[in-house]
């Protein structure tokens, strides 16, 4: 009876390798804006395939050691080689690129265009003025925070960085703006941000923040295991253009998925080959 459980487990496991391997594909995505509509794009395009897709949501830490782990598959926003370097340097063996998603994206500090600096390096001298020397940014598991404290480090900024959420560090320049109180945040492109706000990006002479490119990421062997679904990875390009079209689709909706299909419609015949047709039974084998 022990052998007979053990046999029946075994084709459990086997029957649920197959079904992950042949058709199901497990994304984590991070809770920020371009991470959260890149991820829902790659997963309304595949199941308009017929493949099945998963979403867990993560902070970037977790999600390249789940990857390292093989206990998911892809992540759709990974900002390399700098940003999430720290990550990549530490998992990146076990790790393959899938593709790149976007060659220009930009992070640093940033203030509303009414104030009157331009550079990182003029801070310190207008230190009351942000609240006694505050960088709004956002969770400490981010690369732009790790980013930040080492500009804080090399500038010799007399500043603290607040450690938030996205929405709580715009909130916060929401509520700047409203009486034009000076205030300094970490902020990148693309993003809503630069639609909603009118910002301008200080100038970064020592190069703390270079430009990276939005990586697709995926766990060791993912190719080999789904090679039509890696193809389209590599195919899958969008430009300054496009991103904030997508971006701007999803500002003022709640449901992402609803907000990238009507994105999605719109750029049909610009997605929809990227990803060849695929029988349902030869998803299922």
């Amino acid at each position: 009876m022990k052998k007979i459980r053990i046999i029946l487990l075994a084709m459990v496991m086997l029957m649920a390798c197959e079904r992950r391997y042949k058709q199901d594909v497990l994304m984590l995505y991070p809770n920020w804006t371009e991470g959260i509509a890149i991820t829902y794009l790659a997963k309304v395009i595949l199941e308009e395939k017929g493949y099945t897709v998963d979403l867990k949501r993560l902070e970037p830490g977790p999600i390249f050691a789940a990857l390292s782990r093989g206990d998911a598959d892809v992540y759709m926003a990974a900002w390399l080689p700098y940003t999430h370097e720290y990550y990549w340097d530490r998992f990146g063996d076990r790790l393959e690129v899938g593709g790149v998603v976007f060659d220009n994206g930009i992070t640093g500090l940033v203030v509303p265009a009414y104030v009157g600096i331009n550079s990182i390096e003029e801070l310190n001298e207008h230190k009351d003025k942000f609240e006694g020397g505050k960088i709004y940014g956002i969770g400490a598991g981010a690369g732009i925070h790790g980013n930040t404290e080492r500009a804080i480090k090399e500038y010799g900024l007399e500043y603290q960085q607040v450690s938030s959420s996205e929405t709580a560090m715009l909130a916060a320049t929401r509520k700047a703006g409203a009486t034009d109180d000076w205030i300094v945040i970490t902020g990148w492109k693309p993003h809503q941000m630069w639609a909603i706000f009118d910002l301008k990006a200080l100038e970064d002479p020592k190069g703390i923040y270079p430009t990276d490119e939005i990586t697709i990421v995926t766990r060791e062997g993912f190719a080999e295991d789904q090679p039509d679904v890696a193809q389209f990875f590599q195919k899958l390009k969008l430009d300054d253009h496009l991103l904030e079209d997508l971006i701007d689709e999803t500002i003022d909706e709640r449901d992402p998925e609803i907000a990238v299909r009507r994105f999605y419609d719109k750029h049909r015949d610009m997605f929809e080959p990227l990803l060849d047709e695929k029988k349902e039974d030869e998803l299922r084998k």
